[in-house]
């Protein structure tokens, strides 16, 4: 069964919506699918903040991101609101301090998705995730796009081809059904990538060999 780590930071409450319908549908599509939010930061910038100490009391039981969580799934999915045409400073933070895993490969084979919500239509969405793209390459892992061949990904509040964006508004909660339909066909991609992958890796016997940890140890402390 393929293991889907849901990686995410919310605010307000839309990327939470986001990432729990993404595990849903990872779920529906065969998986086996873990939230999981990445730490914060000391000094978070929050506009909201009844809907933010909403969320996080919804979220008290969801658990922290780890490195380890991300070595164990097969699969990866980060949902990050934007700030300023760019990730979650929380979402970067926790990616900044990953390379103790992807230094040495332990990230390249992983298949990777991206989500994102901002306030209005043009507020740096698909910059964000274009921008994850980015840190997903340093890893070495393969990246999902939603690209624009099936039906769901035409509808009126849908239309990224890299990764499904809501606009939330300025709204708590506020996600399209358009958009959670367009979560569902994005998880159910990844799952089918990430089957499609394991079983190929498993039928072959790879010529790449990666970083001696020894190296790394020696050099990085790692």
């Amino acid at each position: 069964m393929i293991k889907v780590a849901i990686i995410f930071h919310s605010r307000s409450g839309n990327t939470y919506q986001m990432a729990a319908a993404a595990a849903a549908a990872a779920v529906k599509a065969g998986a086996e699918a873990q939230l999981y939010k990445v730490p914060d930061l000391p000094s978070p910038m929050v506009l909201d903040h009844k809907a933010y100490a909403e969320l996080n009391a919804e979220t008290a039981d969801v658990p922290v991101a780890t490195l380890a969580d991300l070595v164990a799934a097969d699969a990866i999915m980060i949902g990050t609101p934007v700030h300023y045409g760019l990730p979650a400073p929380q979402i970067l933070d926790f990616i900044d301090h990953s390379g103790p895993v992807a230094i040495p490969g332990d990230l390249a084979n992983k298949v990777v998705s991206v989500f994102a919500s901002g306030s209005m239509p043009h507020a740096g969405q698909q910059a964000a995730i274009l921008a994850l793209h980015n840190c997903i390459c340093h890893w070495g892992s393969l990246i999902v796009p939603n690209g624009s061949s099936v039906e769901v990904l035409g509808l009126p509040n849908n239309g990224a081809p890299y990764g499904t964006c809501s606009v939330s508004r300025h709204e708590a909660n506020n996600v399209h059904e358009d958009n959670l339909a367009a979560l569902e066909y994005q998880a159910l991609r990844l799952v089918e990538v990430a089957t499609a992958y394991k079983i190929g890796r498993e039928q072959t016997t790879s010529a790449i060999r990666y970083v001696d940890r020894r190296l790394l140890a020696e050099k990085f402390g790692l």
